[in-house]
């Protein structure tokens, strides 16, 4: 049947056959009239004039964050699909809404995958984000009051591993570890000194800002040694121990978080892992009804694409070459006298200290930024200044290796930085970087 012609008005040209068709054409005329006029009173296109901004900054520079990345376009239609309408209180099978049909096959879907991904028992795929992860680990495990170890933000570990300004320092007794004064690498035997002396009730591994390998066994030995519990938050190194990268603590701590963008390239969010099936009952009941309310099944639909993506061959592939380039990219930048946070690397993210060029990383952080690269500035151990200023930056090379760049473009950059580095205050040669910068990016560009 031909499709029928709407006059001028929106009306059928037949209105003994228009019914309720009609009456959908007039109101989508109508919304579409009213997002036109609210568009011109200037929220609508302000929104998506900045979305298109913000797009625009991604595509023509070098980001260097250690904790982003670029999402796959499957990825980014999943987080924006129609799964936004959706309410799902509760778990595949015992919800608390009805028309969860879909829903549950599709977070079944990212379970499964997630346990293939880290070969663990048991999943849950509902935090919002890795914060809320630690939380309803802590929350599973201990009660206000207890006590926590974790890695100290000052030595490079997370807020919520136990800092005064974070809920888990507010919460709990929180104490911390740092790292060897001499050589910035984590001292073992000097964690257990402190837990044995503290008798925590969870001992937390893993970090924000820390460029070495984890001992999750040696962390275990440590835990144990006090009687206490072991979680891992592995949400920078996740890629890498999903590929075999580095170790694993599946089977090692009692309990594994991690957020799923960085080296995971999922959406922004977080997750959570055992292989203790009481211990699983209690995340489950922790992160609903406990912590949080519905879940975000779009974004948990993104994080089952993103689990797909990385069970292929390719992703392995894709975190060796993430390696590689920051060996690259470190060892060029020591050439140039950059000093790193323990003289090397050995995952996707390094830690400057700018000490030795008499810049603070809040005024190299600046400066790259007008050259068109992205960095943040972050403390390095022991930090004489304080984090709002901070004597260090802290470097990855995630999202670049997404790109398809590779050793010869981590070269480049790394002189770049030098560049910048010497000619802080000169406008006009940060300008020039940033002309090459978007010249490079038109060579990698984005593939959506």
């Amino acid at each position: 049947m031909a499709k029928e012609k709407l006059r001028a008005d929106g009306k059928s040209p037949h209105p003994k056959r228009a019914g309720r068709k009609n009456f959908q054409v007039k109101n989508t005329v109508a919304v579409n009239k009213n997002i036109m006029k609210s568009a011109k009173s200037g929220w609508g296109d302000k929104v998506f004039a900045l979305i298109k901004e913000e797009e625009k900054r991604q595509t023509d520079g070098l980001e260097m964050i250690a904790s982003e990345n670029y999402v796959s376009k499957q990825v980014l239609e999943a987080t924006g699909s129609v799964l936004t309408n959706k309410y799902a209180e509760g778990y595949p099978g015992h919800r608390y809404y009805g028309g969860c049909e879909v829903i549950d096959k599709i977070e079944s879907l990212a379970i499964e995958r997630l346990k293939k991904l880290f070969g663990c028992k048991f999943a849950n795929v509902q935090p919002h984000c890795g914060s809320s992860a630690n939380m309803a680990a802590y929350y599973a495990l201990i009660k206000p009051g207890d006590k926590l170890l974790g890695q100290a933000i000052d030595a490079g570990g997370h807020l919520t591993h136990g800092a005064k300004v974070s809920f888990s320092g507010q919460i709990y007794k929180s104490f911390g570890y740092g790292l060897d004064s001499k050589t910035g690498f984590l001292n073992y035997e000097d964690i257990a000194k402190i837990a044995k002396k503290v008798k925590p009730k969870v001992v937390m591994c893993g970090y924000s800002a820390y460029p070495r390998s984890i001992d999750f066994k040696k962390f275990k030995k440590i835990a144990r040694s006090v009687n206490a519990y072991l979680i891992a938050d592995i949400a920078h190194i996740a890629g890498l121990v999903a590929t075999g990268y580095h170790q694993s603590p599946i089977g090692i701590a009692d309990i594994v978080t991690s957020t799923t963008h960085k080296t995971l390239r999922g959406p922004r969010s977080g997750i959570i892992m055992t292989n203790d099936e009481e211990l699983a009952k209690k995340i489950n009941r922790a992160i609903f009804p406990a912590l949080q309310g519905g879940p975000l099944e779009h974004v948990i639909a993104a994080k089952a694409v993103a689990f797909g993506e990385a069970l292929k061959p390719s992703f392995k592939k894709y975190i060796g070459d993430i390696l590689e380039n920051m060996k690259v990219f470190a060892k060029t930048l020591m050439s140039f006298d950059f000093d790193l946070v323990t003289n090397g690397t050995d995952n996707h993210l390094i830690l400057v200290d700018l000490r030795s060029k008499n810049l603070t990383g809040q005024e190299f952080e600046s400066a790259l930024g007008e050259a068109g690269i992205t960095v943040n500035k972050n403390g390095i151990p022991l930090d004489p200044l304080p984090p709002k200023i901070t004597s260090g930056i802290r470097v990855g090379t995630a999202a670049l290796t997404t790109r398809g760049m590779r050793p010869k473009e981590m070269q480049r950059i790394a002189e770049m930085f030098n560049i910048v580095a010497e000619n802080i205050s000169n406008k006009k040669k940060l300008q020039e970087i940033k002309r090459e910068v978007k010249s490079m990016t038109k060579k990698f560009p984005l593939t959506r």
